[in-house]
């Protein structure tokens, strides 16, 4: 993979006896985004956690460009942003008094505060909002604000947890077409439990569950992760369900209207060509047919039922 931001090694933690989690090993690139998956308590806000600097590791390591984030947290935070699923907004400071007090808190020189705070506005798309009270603002627009928070200091990293939770869908979209503008030229890592949020944006998954790692690769691998055990066939001329439940290896027949039908079959068999030949010969004119692939929560139930409880 090309050069990573965030290098993960053998992380583990455990709060009093257990362990919530343990030997997680991943690497995350320099731009595009990473979805973070899990079941509630499955150990990503722990980890997320870790990799900000919010939490110390009971055991292994993390870097963030190449800088341990244990042995040198101020130099390692410089390169994250992080906006949590509840936004540490001010709600009685207009949007530039906000921004003004985190590129403070940032460390950013004094004489570079005003810059980084027009670059921020502009590229989250508030400067149009730059003296109203962030309290006044509507939920986009408020998550429009903690994101330009979280990048104002121009960080490699950008770490967002549920960043559109409570929006409505058109703010979605916006906060959506904003985040995939960020990471064109740095990482970001959207932890969610919204799995079309994951489809539309992410290009790589990392999914734990029960502490341990479950699954690290690209979107289409996870989409492929099940073989698909469906068929969608319309015929013109389609012979009774009881016919069809006969054929070697279909497990279900679900007629969706009189000529369209999804026919369940047995993974390990390969069913496509055997149908094709029967209903030529059967004269069932067949006009179309198509594998369905397993959906994501289908595919995240699996993944989820991979390991037992530590």
């Amino acid at each position: 993979m090309e050069q990573s931001i965030v290098k993960v090694q053998h992380l583990s933690h455990r709060y009093t006896g257990n362990w919530a989690i343990r030997d997680i090993n991943f690497e995350i690139a320099s731009k595009g985004i990473v979805g973070l998956l899990g079941s509630n308590g499955a150990g990503k806000s722990t980890t997320m956690n870790i990799i900000c600097g919010v939490l110390n590791q009971t055991e292994g390591e993390v870097s963030i460009a190449g800088i341990d984030i244990r042995q040198h947290p101020e130099e390692a935070k410089k390169q994250i942003g992080f906006l949590p699923q509840n936004a540490p907004l001010h709600l009685d400071l207009t949007v530039n008094e906000y921004l003004e007090y985190c590129a403070h808190i940032r460390l950013i020189e004094k004489k570079k505060i005003k810059e980084s705070v027009e670059a921020a506005k502009e590229r989250c798309g508030v400067a149009h909002f730059s003296k109203r009270l962030i309290g006044n603002l509507s939920g986009g627009y408020r998550q429009r604000v903690g994101i330009a928070q979280a990048i104002i200091h121009r960080p490699k990293l950008v770490v967002l947890d549920e960043p559109t939770n409570g929006l409505d869908p058109n703010q979605i979209l916006e906060v959506r077409e904003l985040i995939k503008e960020i990471a064109v030229d740095r990482a970001v890592i959207i932890s969610t439990h919204i799995l079309s949020e994951v489809q539309v944006m992410c290009q790589e998954i990392k999914m734990i569950e029960n502490g341990v790692m479950v699954f690290a690769d690209t979107l289409e691998a996870f989409n492929n992760y099940m073989k698909p055990n469906s068929l969608l066939v319309s015929l013109e001329n389609p012979p009774s369900a009881e016919i069809l439940s006969a054929f070697p290896g279909i497990a279900k027949v679900d007629f969706l209207t009189t000529k369209q039908i999804r026919l369940e079959f047995d993974p390990q068999m390969d069913i496509t060509e055997d149908f094709i030949q029967t209903s030529i010969g059967q004269g069932w004119h067949l006009k179309e047919i198509s594998q369905e692939k397993s959906s994501m929560e289908a595919i995240f139930a699996k993944l989820s039922n991979k390991v037992k409880k530590q």
